[in-house]
């Protein structure tokens, strides 16, 4: 009997192509094939998928990039795009198709809903991305990585969390030493490449504390290429314990250690802290269209485990006195990861797998 066939159609960001990975990896274990489907700059994303993945890249467009030239060539190539996914379609019989979000997963997920392949996305955010909202009512399902995640009208989803890396899982609860008259770690992270308004406010906020906090602190802080230089400056000026790099390898073992995160609140940033059970401030990105990172910072927020910190309320002033406050409440720092902890969701990847093969179920009767 030949092996059922799941095809997952993700875009080319990292936040649609790790869960999306999971996926694939939990599916082939399982005796499934998997194919993904994407285009040519998702393609660029997908070296860490199992080689037993079959890659199909079919053609998509966005109409966020380019000029009026090139958008006006995006919905032929999408179509074409869409016409090649219903011709493997046809060809290989899917059982399930799991979209993930991004334009690439537009033709996979369009020729499943022609076909009446069962179907379902994955949002990674707590605000449906376009894609997924273009979807939502033309699935059978709905998994939803943060929660609760705004949904249209008369539209359910299952909280099934944001899968995470192994390295993550390895830290799952790992034990949080509150702070006090002792070295604490603060680690600082804007996304993969950084954020400017964290090189700009954290470095003065941790120099104006109070000494008797000042001096037991140290630094890890993630800063773009081109302020690299001087955030590295600036704290060794000051005196402070720091490490400041483009990307840290090691982020999972940072977090483990740390007191305290200061961070955007991206879908897998805010995943990862809370499986391994951090107290946290939340920067949501003031530029994203959907203000999805609000929604992401909110469960942990809500819980009591993290504090949210809007871009234009995050000043210098501002953040030494919500640091100074934090790092002074051991007890409340404690409770703070605790209650972090408990909002994790470790078993994210399998609760993504149930939800597939009860699709596939369904599919046959």
């Amino acid at each position: 009997m030949m092996a059922p066939l799941l095809i997952i159609a993700a875009g080319g960001t990292g936040g649609h192509m790790f869960p999306a990975q999971a996926l694939a990896e939990a599916m082939l274990e399982k005796g499934w094939c998997v194919h993904l489907s994407t285009d040519a700059r998702g393609a660029r994303y997908t070296g860490g998928f199992p080689d037993a993945v079959e890659v199909n890249v079919v053609g998509s467009a966005t109409f966020a990039r380019g000029g009026i030239m090139q958008k006006l060539v995006v919905p032929l190539r999408i179509v074409g795009g869409i016409a090649a996914a219903k011709w493997r379609m046809l060809r290989d019989r899917p059982a399930v198709v799991v979209g993930f979000g991004g334009y690439p997963a537009i033709p996979a997920m369009t020729a499943a809903w022609a076909l009446r392949v069962p179907r379902m996305i994955h949002e990674q955010n707590g605000v449906l991305g376009r894609v997924n909202q273009l979807f939502a009512k033309r699935v059978n399902q709905i998994a939803c990585g943060t929660w609760p995640t705004e949904l249209p009208g008369a539209v359910e989803g299952v909280h099934t969390g944001n899968p995470v890396r192994a390295a993550i899982l390895e830290h799952t609860g790992s034990p949080y030493i509150p702070p006090g008259d002792y070295p604490m770690s603060i680690l600082v992270m804007g996304g993969s490449q950084g954020a400017r308004v964290m090189s700009d406010i954290v470095p003065p906020a941790i120099t104006a504390l109070p000494e008797h906090i000042r001096r037991n602190i140290r630094v890890s802080h993630q800063a773009r290429p081109e302020d690299l230089e001087r955030v590295s400056a600036y704290y060794e000026a000051e005196l402070i314990s720091a490490q400041v790099q483009t990307f840290f390898e090691d982020v999972p073992r940072r977090m483990a250690d740390a007191q305290l995160v200061i961070s955007r609140s991206g879908a897998s940033t805010v995943a990862d802290v809370s499986i391994i059970g951090r107290p946290a401030i939340w920067v949501p990105y003031a530029g994203a269209i959907r203000d999805e990172q609000t929604a992401n910072a909110r469960q942990l927020v809500e819980a009591g485990a993290a504090v949210l910190m809007p871009e234009a309320e995050f000043e210098v002033a501002a953040l030494t006195a919500k640091l100074t406050e934090l790092l002074s409440d051991e007890i409340g720092m404690l409770q703070m990861a605790q209650k972090a902890l408990a909002c994790g969701v470790p078993d994210a990847t399998t609760r993504l797998v149930q939800l597939v093969e009860n699709l596939a179920e369904a599919g046959k009767k």
